[in-house]
């Protein structure tokens, strides 16, 4: 089953449930897919939907920062609970150790000598982690990597 007929089968069934949160943020999921596809009658790839909901994710992530900041308890737990949601259609999370590895790989075939290759590691590694480990940690690490 694609990621497509998984989130059109939830969508189905938090409508037969009448569980109004999940169906709102089914469907929000659904509208960002529709603005991501130039055409609609091409279907989009499991990668492409993944790329849609890390989008989502991360500007909940963000909101959750500023509403904290704000004192909207309410709204934070409402992020917390919508990135839930979300995370339910990620892939499976890569493991801090998995991660190394990777990158480790990554830097035996390419040799990055500084820096200034950081485009390079990164146009690498990306595919392979996207969705599946936090970005942020990722750019952290490989910086790290190329700085020694």
């Amino acid at each position: 089953m694609t990621l497509s007929e998984k989130i059109n089968n939830d969508l189905k069934e938090a409508m037969k449930s009448k569980d109004n949160f999940k169906l709102g943020v089914v469907r929000m999921i659904k509208g960002a897919m529709q603005t991501f596809k130039p055409n609609p009658r091409e279907e989009l790839t499991d990668d492409d939907i993944i790329k849609i909901i890390s989008r989502q994710i991360k500007m909940r992530k963000e909101a959750i920062v500023q509403f904290e900041n704000a004192g909207r308890e309410d709204l934070v737990s409402q992020n917390k609970r919508e990135i839930e949601i979300l995370n339910s259609y990620m892939p499976e999370e890569l493991s801090i150790e998995e991660l190394n590895k990777i990158i480790d790989r990554v830097f035996d075939n390419l040799k990055p000598t500084g820096i200034k290759d950081f485009g390079m590691v990164m146009k690498e590694i990306s595919p392979m982690v996207q969705g599946k480990f936090d970005m942020s940690l990722v750019t952290k690490i490989i910086k790290e990597k190329l700085s020694i």
